[in-house]
Parts: structure tokens; C-alpha cells; sequence
């Protein structure tokens, strides 16, 4: 029997039709897998299809109040004082950042002033915006961008420039970080119509905006501040400020209090001691009071030049007794007791016109209201509770009445310039008109006898060391105690000065206002006004007026003061050419 070694063909056929069959239905199976996984990608390239051709969804950046354009600020003479130039601020998304501490040591390589740990947890978060840093230069959006950080981005702003830095910073204001005004001109810009523009969506650019053309010098200006400055460092004084104005139409010419600030950095602005002096301090400003005092005994026909008031005693009301300070002992005459500065004889004179004409006198100058301007800043004057006779006589040389010093200009220049209160402004040629508040404070006869006082007082009273030769000025000065603890203070006391120019046909009031001077050897152990606030508006009319009224005129105006002069009041003979100023020896107050 022979023995096969293979296996016979007929068991293998089953095996090759089952091998068959698994083959089929592999390529089933593959062929199934194929197409669910093409439908799969099918569906996703139809879904990108429809995203990519879709608009993008709105951002967080939408939600954003946009950077605003303004229009450019100009000084009266076309310089630039404000505008707006291209920045960019840098956002973030932390939601979508792919790696934190990549994107932290890139901004802080830009940004090193950013504290890089407050910066992580910042963006280490589920959060969908942050700013990163607002209004960056043109430069450094640049360097962010190149860095390529994913969720890192920019938006287009403009940004508030001041060119002259700290220069006119009270008048000027400033802008927040969304270039809205907050504060001064800025503010009273986004009130002209310009907020309704944005608020209706229409944000024109700068380049469409008409400039706004203050009446501020800006030449005027720095030599303001400049002589500021100097005077807060010489007599060591805890604050200062100044004022050019014209007084035929109001328009201020230069306005500075210090200290002040830089609008670029408006943080400063909200320090205590930055406030503007001039339209927003309340001050009894003195016996500069006495100029308004002098014109309403004047104009009420009670008193004339020749008139004289005994100032030989104080003026008692009880226990209270009005002295003067380093006062003549003797009865003057109404010119005298201007250039002596006689707290007596103010006094009397206000009593014997009485109470409720005083006040009406002022209310006239608008002492009593607060004083509004284009600047949104503005106090209102501290008045007594009630006003009796001591009060007469104690405001009569600026005592126990506090106003703003722009206040206490419009009062001054309404005497000087014919007899209209004029409300200021920072207009340049701002319609005149609408801000004459109230014509005739005065006759032209009062107002005449107060220039003549004042042109007095700088050639032999206490505004002599204010006299800039060639430009017949003409002042008063002033000199209050502060209030400290309840009680006037002898050792702190608010000093100033007004000036105007020329005397005979003013045309520029100048004040300067200085806060807590200190004695010097020069000046005798003294701080009252004429020792610092006179030098000081001295200095600074010597190196305005050439500018504002041209050169010196060296020949005396003639007849400056005709009806003075018929009067052959006191004084009047120098202006006669009769006498000379050494005639007449005053102190200096």
C-alpha cells in the first residue's frame, strides 16, 4: 500500500472560496470607510467654505468707544497749542493666546515700563479683552506687530498732543484716554456741538475741523509764567498767578496759576495744589478792593477829589477797631487815602454812602454772582451771612468778601474802560455784545478820577516799583491775611497787584497774585504787596507792553486828565507839570 505526503487537491476548495469571500468583503469595508471618511472631510471643507465667505462675527473691539478726533486749539496768532497725531493702542485676547509667557516677555521687550507679573495674571485668564497699553506712538505699535504674538493686536487712535508743554495747561484742560475733553477749553470744545457729532456717529478727522482760536498770546503767556516761576522761587511762595486782559472787549491775553501742569500727563492736573487760581480760588483779594470802594464813594456824589476823611483814630465798632497799616495818623484827603491805602478812611467812605448801597455797588460789578466763562471751572464768590456795618467797613478794603481774581479783574476793568462789565473770555474775537453784562457801572467822570488815582499811586504810592517808563501805567496794590485756624494770620498773607496801560486810555489790566511770600533782607523784613506782587507785574508789563503796545512812548500824554486837573484835586498839579514826583513821599505798602 503506497503513502501519500500531501494532501489531496479536493480538501483545499472550501478554503480558497472562504479566502475569496473575506477578500470581498475587506474591500466592502474599506471601500464603506472611505467614503463616511470623504463625506467627513467633505463636510468640513463645505463648513470652511461657508465660514471663510461668511463676514466675521463682531468683536469685543466693536463694543469699544472709538478714539475721537478733535479739532487743532491756536493761539490768537495761528500757533498751535493742541492737536491730535497718529497713535495706536495694544490689545489682547486671553482667551486665544497660545502661549502667556511668550507673550509677556514680548511686551514688556516694547513696554518695560509694564509689571510683568501683573501683566500674567492679566492675561493668564479666560477673559475675551484686555488693554494692554493705551495710546502707544506709531513706533511702538510697530515693534508689538513684529513681534507676531497670536490674539495681540491694535486699533487705530489719535492721540492729544501739546507742543508747548505746561504752557496755558489751566486754559488748554485736558482730554481723557478717549480724546474727549475733561477739563478747560477741551471740555467747553466737546460742548460746541462737537459731542452731538459723535453721538449721531459722524467723527470727522482733525484736518476737517475748524481750529479753535483762543485769544491767549501765546508770547504773552510764557513770559506770564516765566516771571511767575521766578517770583515763587525768590520770595519762597507756596503758589502764584497772573492775568493779562483786555479791558475793552475781556479777551484774555494770558492766564497762568502755579503750580501748574503738563496736559500730556493729565494725571497731574488732579493734584490738590493744581486748581486754577484765577477763575476757580476764592481770595479776599485786599485793598484792591479799595479801587472799587474809592469809585463808588466817587460816583455816588457823597464824596469828591477834595473831600477828606479822618484817619487820625482806628474805626471802632465795640471791641473791633480798623487800624491802618503803617497808617499817616493824620485827616486825607481822597487821593491821599488811595495812595496811603487807609483802611480808616475806606471805611468811612463806605458807611457814609451805607450798607445797601455798598452792596448794590458790587452786585453792580458783578462781585456777587459767580463768574462764568468759555472754562468750565468757576467758584462761586464767598459772601457773608449777613451784612451789617462792620462788614461795610471791612469789605470796603477787601475784607470778609472772597471772590475769584477774575472776578475782582472784570470789577476793575468795568471802572477803567468807560464804565462796561464785561464778561472775560478766551475767544479770540468773540462777539462783544452778548457779553457786556451791564454798561455804566460808572460815569466817565468817576472813571477818569480812578485812572488819575491809579497813575498816582505808580508815580509817588505804592505801586512805584511797577512803573515801566514809556507806558504811563497806572495800579493798586492789595495785601490780605489768610485765615488760619478761625484767626487772620499776620505771618501768611496773600499779596497783589493790578495794573493797567496805559493809565490815561487803558487798554491791558494786568494782575499778579502771589500766595504766602516770605520776607527777604531786600525788602526789610516786609511781604506786604508793594515789596513783591508791584516788582513782580513790574517785570512783567516791562517785557509784555513792548509787545501788545508797540515802543515806549517817552513824551507824557497830553492832558491825560482834563477834568481831574479842573478840579485842581491833590496830585492833579504834577500832571500840570507843576511838580515833581519827588513832591510827594509815600511808603511803599
Amino acid at each position: 500500500m503506497t503513502m501519500r505526503l500531501y494532501p489531496s487537491k479536493t480538501p483545499l476548495k472550501p478554503f480558497r472560496k472562504r479566502r475569496r469571500m473575506a477578500g470581498r468583503i475587506y474591500k466592502g469595508r474599506f471601500l464603506i470607510a472611505f467614503f463616511i471618511l470623504g463625506l467627513v472631510y467633505a463636510a468640513i471643507f463645505a463648513r470652511l467654505t461657508y465660514l471663510g465667505l461668511q463676514a466675521p462675527p463682531p468683536s469685543v473691539m466693536s463694543l469699544m468707544p472709538p478714539s475721537y478726533a478733535r479739532p487743532n486749539i491756536i493761539d490768537r496768532n495761528g500757533v498751535v497749542l493742541a492737536m491730535d497725531i497718529p497713535a495706536a493702542s495694544i490689545f489682547a485676547e486671553p482667551r486665544r493666546l497660545l502661549d502667556v509667557d511668550e507673550t509677556v516677555e514680548g511686551l514688556t521687550s516694547v513696554f518695560p515700563e509694564l509689571n510683568a507679573s501683573e501683566l500674567y495674571k492679566r492675561l493668564d485668564s479666560d477673559r475675551g479683552f484686555v488693554w494692554i497699553k493705551r495710546q502707544v506712538s506709531v513706533a511702538q505699535r510697530d515693534r508689538v506687530w513684529n513681534l507676531g504674538l497670536p490674539a495681540v493686536a491694535y486699533r487705530e487712535e489719535t492721540l492729544r498732543l501739546y507742543p508747548n508743554g505746561n504752557l496755558a495747561a489751566h486754559v488748554l484742560g485736558s482730554v481723557n484716554t478717549d480724546n474727549i475733553g475733561v477739563a478747560g477749553m477741551e471740555k467747553w470744545i466737546d460742548g460746541q456741538g462737537l459731542q452731538e457729532l459723535r453721538e449721531v456717529g459722524l467723527s470727522p478727522d482733525s484736518s476737517a475741523l475748524e481750529p479753535v482760536a483762543l485769544s491767549v498770546d501765546l508770547r504773552a503767556q510764557f513770559m506770564l509764567t516765566e516771571e511767575l516761576k521766578k517770583a515763587v522761587e525768590k520770595f519762597s511762595a507756596i503758589a502764584a498767578a497772573g492775568l493779562i486782559m483786555d479791558v475793552t472787549n475781556g479777551e484774555v491775553i494770558a492766564l497762568a496759576s502755579l503750580p501748574d501742569f503738563d496736559p500730556n500727563s493729565p494725571a497731574d492736573a488732579l493734584k490738590s495744589d493744581r486748581i486754577n487760581r484765577i477763575n476757580v480760588g476764592t481770595y479776599e483779594m485786599g485793598s484792591t478792593f479799595k479801587a472799587m470802594t474809592t469809585a463808588m464813594a466817587l460816583d455816588s456824589g457823597v464824596f469828591n477829589l477834595s473831600s477828606v476823611l479822618d484817619a487820625s483814630q482806628p474805626l471802632r465798632f465795640g471791641r473791633m477797631a480798623i487800624r491802618d497799616y503803617r497808617g499817616q495818623n493824620r485827616p486825607l484827603n481822597l487821593p491821599e487815602s488811595f495812595i496811603h491805602s487807609s483802611n480808616i478812611a475806606m471805611g468811612r467812605m463806605a458807611l457814609a454812602v451805607g450798607t445797601q448801597r455798598h452792596q448794590a455797588f458790587l452786585k453792580s460789578l458783578g462781585q456777587f454772582e459767580r463768574l462764568t466763562t468759555e472754562l468750565p471751572e468757576n467758584a462761586q464768590p464767598i459772601l457773608p451771612a449777613r451784612w451789617g456795618e462792620i462788614t461795610t467797613a471791612t469789605a470796603a478794603f477787601g475784607h470778609g468778601i472772597a471772590v475769584t481774581p477774575l472776578q475782582a479783574a472784570m470789577g476793575i476793568a468795568a471802572l477803567v474802560n468807560g464804565g462796561d462789565l464785561i464778561r472775560p473770555t478766551l475767544m479770540k474775537g468773540a462777539a462783544l455784545d452778548p457779553r457786556i453784562i451791564r454798561r455804566k457801572v460808572v460815569t466817565p467822570q468817576t472813571g477818569e478820577a480812578l485812572r488819575f488815582l491809579m497813575r498816582l499811586n505808580a508815580e509817588v504810592g505804592s505801586a512805584k516799583k511797577a512803573d515801566v517808563p514809556g507806558y504811563f501805567i497806572g495800579g493798586k496794590t492789595g495785601t490780605s491775611e489768610k485765615v488760619v485756624n478761625g484767626a487772620y494770620s499776620s505771618d501768611r498773607v496773600l499779596t497783589a497787584f493790578m495794573g493797567v496801560a496805559p493809565a490815561n486810555k487803558p487798554r491791558y489790566l494786568f494782575l499778579t497774585i502771589l500766595d504766602e511770600p516770605k520776607p527777604l533782607p531786600e525788602t526789610y523784613g516786609f511781604r506786604t504787596s508793594g515789596w513783591n506782587a508791584v516788582p513782580v507785574t513790574g517785570t512783567i508789563m516791562a517785557r509784555v507792553l513792548p509787545l501788545l503796545l508797540g515802543s515806549p512812548t517817552w513824551a507824557p500824554p497830553n492832558d491825560p486828565f482834563p477834568r481831574t486837573v479842573a478840579q485842581n484835586a491833590w496830585g492833579s498839579q504834577y500832571f500840570s507839570g507843576i511838580y515833581e514826583p519827588s513832591d510827594f513821599l509815600v511808603q511803599n505798602f
